[in-house]
């Protein structure tokens, strides 16, 4: 917002209006309407930008330092930005659903409780829940959807978050989202034990020049991990994994039980 409402700012203060300051920045006057109502997150492209066309001599690079910095892990923003441009996403994730597939209730009694711990403030859980509304359609409706393939531990569907309406709501919004065909669930049961060849959630990304990037967070900060041997190896478990858990049939059948034990 404070972003937004600096370049509303200097682009009223010159007189120009959102077409012709998109013009200059590069962007539609659409685009420039979301981000001066902190619709969308600026990137640093925009920042630079902004920063040279305004004379600003660096204060939306700072302002974008600080949205980043105070709202999200760091390594995160590094992260998100490839994930916006993969081809192909894997994932494997422990204890939560994950955030591409979470619906907006269940997002906001994950944050909502990290302000009732002191972890964050209001206003960074509503920036994390903005920044999460932005990542979701910018990955999953943007004009080329990567194909995902989501293995989730099946203690992500029991795991009680936001009361028993907010999980019915977010298994039920699983069941779609297996529909779509560019997305593929699997569910790795708690009898695997051992055999989940990973104690940490991960995320490896297929780029557009079929390059292989991981990523994987800590409470801390997020990792984004490049080189070729490490990726080559959460390949090979990954494999595993996804021969272990149950089928995509079975996996659907589980989620909608699941669900309906929170009716």
């Amino acid at each position: 917002m404070r972003f937004g409402a600096e370049l509303r700012r200097l682009r009223r203060a010159r007189g120009w209006s959102q077409e012709k300051t998109g013009q200059l920045l590069g962007y539609s006057d659409t685009w420039i309407s979301l981000i001066e109502r902190g619709k969308e997150v600026p990137t640093s492209k925009l920042a630079l930008k902004a920063d040279e066309v305004f004379e600003t001599g660096g204060l939306f690079v700072e302002l974008l330092r600080r949205i980043t910095s105070a709202t999200l892990l760091e390594g995160f923003e590094e992260f998100a930005d490839l994930e916006s441009r993969c081809r192909e996403l894997r994932e494997f994730q422990t204890g939560i659903i994950p955030g591409l597939l979470q619906t907006r209730e269940y997002a906001a009694a994950l944050t909502g409780a990290a302000v009732e711990r002191g972890t964050i403030t209001e206003a960074q859980a509503d920036e994390r829940l903005a920044f999460l509304s932005v990542r979701q359609r910018r990955v999953l409706d943007g004009r080329s959807a990567p194909v995902i393939h989501s293995v989730m531990e099946e203690a992500c569907l029991t795991r009680l978050v936001g009361g028993r309406e907010v999980m019915r709501q977010q298994l039920e919004h699983l069941s779609v989202m297996a529909k779509r065909p560019n997305i593929t669930l699997q569910i790795a049961p708690q009898s695997l034990g051992e055999l989940v060849p990973f104690l940490f959630p991960i995320v490896l990304l297929t780029m557009p020049d079929r390059s292989v990037i991981g990523y994987t967070e800590t409470h801390a900060r997020g990792y984004v991990e490049r080189r070729s041997a490490v990726c080559a190896a959460w390949e090979r478990g990954y494999d595993r994994l996804q021969v272990e858990a149950m089928s995509t049939a079975a996996s659907s059948d589980v989620i909608r039980s699941i669900g309906k034990g929170f009716e």
